[in-house]
């Protein structure tokens, strides 16, 4: 073409989550039995919908109303309703006009980074969740400024990093956190939290707070809010979704909750250009936003909630065993969310470990792939091509260490137990044919 219309970012949009099946496709298509633990997808790994939440979404759609468009800020009976929810916290108060609805954080990730000046910046997590991080690279053209998660203690942010990038960096406009933590699992307590925000108010940042698992949370904290450490001086936004909780992942509804937006006119200024990218698509879609109130307000929600904490509990508490005396591993126990991170120590993995692949068309077909690649992902490669379990390598998560990330999500007990005890068992075995 007479003209490059390729976006100067467009080699940042990687999501090895979603990517890593093509490959996974490919083997299956060779004969191999593929067990898909790369996406954060309940439904998917057999966890039924409650008949009470499919009643009321079933209530719903035979209302004419939930056929119809919806105000662009979102339909207005949920923002209220959420907006009391946020105030009774006790912590930031919030109006309807403080919420605005997406489909699904995914396209709220796209508004926030897209309208986003180039040269302003956001400080991000590492390891970094790959819509948010190839986000920020994409819409800066640059590789995305991270600081560090210490697996030592316990996946928990270097608070100095942060100061310290921020302090020598003016293009830092502000600093992202995720809370519970993907891919980690790490929780990180009202303390933390208010030192990130003390920083914030410091450097005159704003902060972004993805809550995608704020419910998923079975750590000795509880859920802890963005609302709830923020104050009444730093802008910042919170990221919400019913995805992972409800779970209706292919819902897609996702809302930001805003903060503070009158205390600085360039925030409001680049909050309102959100709401007019919103409008130009009329609004979101109505039918899961109306089914928040109902859910929510429901008797059987809170037990719902606190039966899923519980079996996620357990789930990590046991996964975690299966690592117990592995040498040249770190696993800490996830406190929230639904991953479990493995990290290789520096230097276990080497160049020339492989795994014996029975299937010689698979084997032949993954070669090529291992070519040039960070170790990791050659793990994950033989891994995937020798069992079938497909998990995604820690590198992909814009970090340079390497591991892998694997869900809690398996509902069968018996091959929950064969997934972690074929992940131990090759690792070993990897690790032994150096």
């Amino acid at each position: 073409m007479r003209r490059n219309i390729v976006h100067s970012g467009a080699d940042a949009l990687i999501y090895e989550i979603r990517q890593i099946v093509a490959v996974a496709k490919k083997l299956e298509a060779l004969g191999v039995q593929v067990t898909y633990e790369n996406i954060g997808d309940p439904i998917q790994k057999g966890e039924k919908v409650a008949p009470w939440m499919k009643k009321i979404v079933s209530d719903l759609i035979l209302q004419d109303g939930s056929w119809a468009y919806t105000a662009t800020q979102g339909y207005e009976k949920t923002r209220k309703f959420l907006a009391a929810k946020v105030n009774e916290r006790g912590g930031a108060q919030i109006s309807s006009d403080d919420l605005l609805f997406f489909n699904g954080l995914g396209d709220a990730v796209a508004k926030i980074f897209g309208f986003m000046r180039r040269e302003a910046r956001v400080l991000g997590p590492s390891p970094a969740y790959s819509t948010l991080s190839s986000a920020e690279a994409a819409h800066s053209g640059y590789e995305h400024l991270t600081y560090n998660l210490l697996p030592e203690r316990g996946w928990m942010p270097d608070l100095e990093d942060i100061e310290n990038k921020v302090k020598y960096n003016d293009s830092i406009t502000g600093i992202l956190m995720i809370n519970p933590d993907n891919p980690t699992g790490a929780v990180y307590g009202k303390d933390v939290m208010r030192k990130i925000v003390a920083i914030a108010e410091k450097y005159d940042l704003m902060v972004i707070c993805d809550e995608t698992y704020a419910h998923i949370n079975y750590s000795e904290t509880g859920t802890i809010h963005l609302s709830e450490v923020i104050g009444d001086k730093v802008c910042g936004v919170a990221l919400r979704s019913i995805s992972k909780e409800f779970p209706w992942p292919g819902g897609r509804c996702g809302w930001l909750e805003i903060f503070n937006k009158d205390k600085d006119p360039v925030f409001a200024r680049y909050i309102k250009s959100l709401l007019d990218a919103k409008m130009l698509e009329v609004c979101s879609t109505a039918l899961p936003q109306m089914a928040i109130p109902e859910v929510y307000s429901h008797p059987e929600f809170i037990p719902h909630l606190k039966f899923r904490n519980e079996k996620f509990r357990k789930k990590a508490k046991s996964a975690v065993r299966y690592f117990d005396g592995l040498k040249g591993v770190r696993v800490v126990e996830p406190k929230g969310a639904f991953y479990l991170t493995v990290a290789f120590d520096e230097g276990t993995l080497k160049g020339n470990m492989s795994l014996p692949i029975r299937n010689s068309d698979a084997e032949n077909f993954i070669k090529p792939l291992l070519e040039k690649c960070a170790n990791d992902r050659r793990f994950v490669y033989y891994l995937l091509a020798s069992t079938g379990i497909c998990v995604v390598p820690l590198t992909s998560f814009c970090t340079d260490r390497h591991g892998f990330r694997v869900t809690l999500l398996e509902e069968d007990e018996e091959k929950f137990h064969w997934i972690y005890s074929t992940l131990r068992s090759s690792i070993e075995e990897y690790i032994r044919s150096a």
